[in-house]
C-alpha cells in the first residue's frame, strides 16, 4: 500500500544493531522515503517533514541498540517519526509566522484569508486532541489515517478483529472532533486542519 514501510531484513537489522554503516545506509534508502511522503501528508511542508526525517534516522542510529530485529522495527521506525511530527505540531503553533506560511498552503485552500491569520493555537490544539486519547485509539488512528494501513492489517498488527478497529477509530474520529470543538468552536480553523489531515484522507 502506498505510504507503507517496506519490511526490512533481519540481517539488516542486526547490521545496524552493531554499528554497520552499509547496513543503515541500506534501511535509509528503504524506509526513508515511505516516510517522507507520510510526514509532509501530515506536516504540509518540505522543510519541516525533510528535518523530521533527519532527526529520525539520527536518533535511529543513536539508539541502534535497542533495536530488537525480532520485534516491530517499522513500528518502533514509525512511533519515533510520529513523537516527532506532534512536536511539530506544538512548534508551530508557538511560531505564528510559520504557522501563516503553511495555512497559506495546502491547508490554506479550505478556508478564507481573515479566518486564517486570527487562528493561533490550531496545531497545538490538534495535538492535544490526539494526545487526550487511549493508547489503543490512537494507535489505531496512527496507523489507519498516518500509515495508510487497511482495517486487516491494523487488525493483525494489534490482534483485534476488523470490526473493533473500524469502532476505535471512528470513536478517536469522533473523540477528536469534540476536543476541538469544545475548545474551539465548530467553525474554527482547527476543525478543518483536522479534517484535512485525518477525515479526508
Amino acid at each position: 500500500m502506498t505510504g507503507s514501510l517496506p519490511e526490512v531484513d533481519a540481517d539488516l537489522l542486526h547490521g545496524l544493531r552493531e554499528g554497520d554503516e552499509a547496513a543503515f545506509a541500506a534501511i535509509y534508502q528503504l524506509c526513508a522515503p515511505a516516510l517522507y511522503r507520510r510526514l509532509l501528508r501530515l506536516l504540509k511542508d518540505v522543510a519541516i517533514t525533510e528535518e523530521i526525517l533527519q532527526d529520525v534516522f539520527l536518533k535511529l542510529w543513536e539508539h541502534r541498540r535497542r533495536i530488537e530485529p525480532a520485534r516491530g522495527f517499522r513500528t518502533y521506525l514509525y512511533r519515533m517519526a510520529d513523537n516527532r511530527a506532534i512536536d511539530a505540531f506544538r512548534k508551530i503553533s508557538r511560531d505564528k509566522n510559520l504557522q501563516q506560511e503553511l495555512w497559506a498552503s495546502d491547508i490554506g485552500s479550505y478556508v478564507q484569508e481573515d479566518e486564517l491569520f486570527n487562528t493561533k493555537d490550531d496545531y497545538q490544539l490538534v495535538a492535544d486532541a490526539i494526545d487526550q486519547l487511549s493508547p489503543k485509539r490512537r494507535q489505531v488512528l496512527i496507523l489507519c489515517k498516518l500509515e495508510d494501513k487497511s482495517y486487516r492489517e491494523v487488525a493483525d498488527l494489534m490482534g483485534i478483529s476488523v470490526s473493533t478497529v473500524s469502532n476505535q477509530l471512528v470513536k478517536a474520529i469522533k473523540e477528536i472532533k469534540s476536543y476541538v470543538n469544545r475548545s474551539a468552536g465548530n467553525h474554527s480553523s482547527a476543525v478543518v486542519l483536522f479534517m484535512s489531515v485525518f477525515e479526508n484522507n
